[in-house]
């Protein structure tokens, strides 16, 4: 079991499902407008992980059409019931998905979704677009 997976399943209490959605429209600075988008390839590393692991099966991903934080591809929100949910850009799609999985656990952990700011990755504190505050 990884690491990520641990920290899920180490707090296995029912706080719901723990959304990543990972923007699938924004091109590559400079990148050849037919490749692959960024967040496409993120998506699928991602989909790919969390199938692969039963202790992941709290946290889901989805495509989204556009987060509207065009100058920072590639971005991810993540959210969750009665949490803040926050958006993270400039993710490069062949590294991020290990890392947003041990931070879904992180973020799981956390009873309001705030993760203390130093016991977060590096790329998630260089990467906030921006933070939202839970409906009520």
């Amino acid at each position: 079991m990884t690491l990520a997976a641990e920290t899920m399943s180490a707090t296995a209490t029912d706080v719901g499902t723990i959304r990543l959605m990972v923007c699938t429209t924004c091109r590559a600075p400079g990148g050849d407008p037919d490749a692959p988008r960024p967040g496409a390839r993120l998506h699928a590393t991602l989909e790919a992980a969390i199938a692969a692991d039963p202790a992941l099966a709290h946290l889901t991903v989805e495509p989204v059409e556009c987060l509207s934080v065009c100058k920072r591809p590639c971005t991810v929100a993540i959210s969750g019931p009665d949490r803040w949910t926050y958006v993270y850009g400039d993710l490069d799609p062949d590294t991020a998905a290990e890392t947003l999985i041990g931070f879904a656990g992180q973020y799981r952990a956390a009873g309001d979704g705030i993760v203390t700011w130093r016991e977060r990755p590096d790329i998630i504190r260089k990467g906030v677009v921006a933070r939202i505050p839970p409906l009520r």
